[in-house]
């Protein structure tokens, strides 16, 4: 099966591809990510992506647009909720391009981590698959996250802090400040 795989870092695309057989699917990775922030970060992310799909030949579509401005008006008058807008601006992006491009399903790399809200993604992308007239290809691949980052440390990948827009790195380093 040919599947549009969008993912948001080399670490977790190591710990998914775990799940997801590649000898059996055709996975291309989709990098969409305008939540990443700041600059420095999205580059370092990009590049880690870059780094894994050369090194295991896997192809990949870059959507290379840091999107800040975008990011912040999607969130700014519900930043309670931004991870429901940010999950669901990611998994729509992907969805459209996935039946775009002829691809026979998608996924994303967002459900392997345990700091991600799983069943929500879970459910989201299956609306948005009915939705877009898609199918999404749904593998629950947390078991292997740890494995992951630990092959992606192997691998040199860039490891990061933080799920990745300016609200949880805020989050992130202001609980790493109250601990010590």
């Amino acid at each position: 099966m040919k599947i549009l795989l969008h993912t948001c870092c080399g670490p977790c695309t190591v710990g998914t591809l775990k799940e997801l057989d590649r000898n059996v699917h055709e996975i291309t990775a989709y990098w969409y990510n305008p939540n990443i922030h700041p600059y420095l970060e999205y580059s370092s992310r990009l590049d880690s992506l870059k780094k894994l799909a050369e090194s295991i030949n896997m192809p990949t579509i870059i959507e290379d647009d840091y999107g800040l401005k975008k990011f912040v008006k999607m969130v700014a008058e519900d930043i309670s909720n931004r991870c429901g807008k940010c999950y669901e601006d990611r998994i729509y992006q992907t969805a459209r391009k996935a039946k775009e491009l002829g691809f026979e399903a998608f996924s994303t790399t967002l459900l392997v981590s345990p700091y991600q809200q799983h069943n929500r993604i879970k459910q989201m992308a299956e609306r948005i698959a009915e939705e877009i007239g898609i199918p999404f290809y749904y593998v629950d691949p947390r078991p292997h996250f740890r494995e992951g980052n630990n092959e992606a440390r192997e691998k040199g990948l860039y490891m990061q802090k933080y799920c990745g827009c300016v609200f949880s790195e805020e989050d992130r380093y202001r609980k790493y400040r109250k601990a010590s």
